[in-house]
C-alpha cells in the first residue's frame, strides 16, 4: 500500500525572511546600544539606539521596522544585554528611560510609514532624502514624547522639566543620527550602482 505525502509550506519564504531581518535588525539595534555615552545635561545616557529604530523603519517599513523593534524589546526582557549600556531585564522597561523603550517599535513603524507610505516597502535608495528626513523627525517626535511622559512618571518631575532633560537634550544627537541613517541609505545606493 503506497501512501502519498505532499509537501505543506507552513509558513512563507516572504514571512521567513521578513522575520529574519527583523532579527537583525533587532541585534543591531541591541549592538548599538554599547555605543552609549553620559549626556552632560541630563541622566539619561545618549546611544546609538535610535539610530537603529531609523535604519529599521527606513530598510523594513512600517510593519516589519515595528515587529524588530518588538523583538528588540522581547530579547532586552528576557535578559539579553541589549539595552544602553548593556542593561538587560525588566528594570529598564519600567525605569527612567522606559518611555523611550517603548516608544521604539513607533517610532520605526511611523519612520517607516512616512518614508515609505502604507502601500508597499519602496527601495530605499528610491526614497527622497525628504522623506527620508521627514520619516526620521517623525520618529524622533515620537521617541520624545513618549521619553518625556515616561521620565516624568518616574522621576515625579513636571512634563516641562523632564522634557529639557529628556528631550531638549538630545536634539544636537538626533540632528547628527539622522544624517548618518541617511548617508546609509544613500551610501548603499553608491554601492549598489
Amino acid at each position: 500500500m503506497a501512501t502519498e505525502t505532499e509537501s505543506v509550506e507552513l509558513v512563507g519564504e516572504d514571512v521567513v525572511g521578513n522575520v529574519a531581518r527583523a532579527a537583525l535588525f533587532a541585534a543591531l539595534t541591541g549592538a548599538f546600544a554599547y555605543v552609549s555615552f553620559p549626556n552632560p545635561i541630563s541622566p539619561v545616557p545618549v546611544s546609538l539606539q535610535v539610530f537603529g529604530v531609523f535604519l529599521a523603519g527606513v530598510f523594513l517599513g512600517p510593519l516589519w521596522g515595528g515587529i524588530s523593534l518588538v523583538f528588540y524589546l522581547v530579547a532586552g526582557a528576557a535578559g539579553a544585554p541589549v539595552f544602553a549600556g548593556g542593561s538587560a531585564g525588566f528594570a529598564p522597561l519600567v525605569g527612567y528611560t522606559a518611555g523611550y523603550l517603548w516608544s521604539y517599535p513607533i517610532a520605526a513603524s511611523l519612520t517607516g510609514a512616512i518614508a515609505h507610505g502604507f502601500d508597499g516597502l519602496n527601495d530605499p535608495e528610491t526614497v527622497a532624502t525628504g522623506r527620508l528626513a521627514g520619516g526620521m523627525i517623525g520618529g524622533t517626535v515620537v521617541i520624545y514624547a513618549l521619553g518625556t511622559v515616561g521620565f516624568s512618571i518616574v522621576q515625579d518631575v513636571s512634563l516641562v522639566a523632564a522634557f529639557t532633560v529628556s528631550a531638549l537634550a538630545f536634539v544636537p544627537f538626533e540632528a547628527i543620527k539622522i544624517a548618518a541613517a541617511i548617508g546609509v541609505v544613500r551610501s548603499d545606493a553608491a554601492a549598489a550602482a
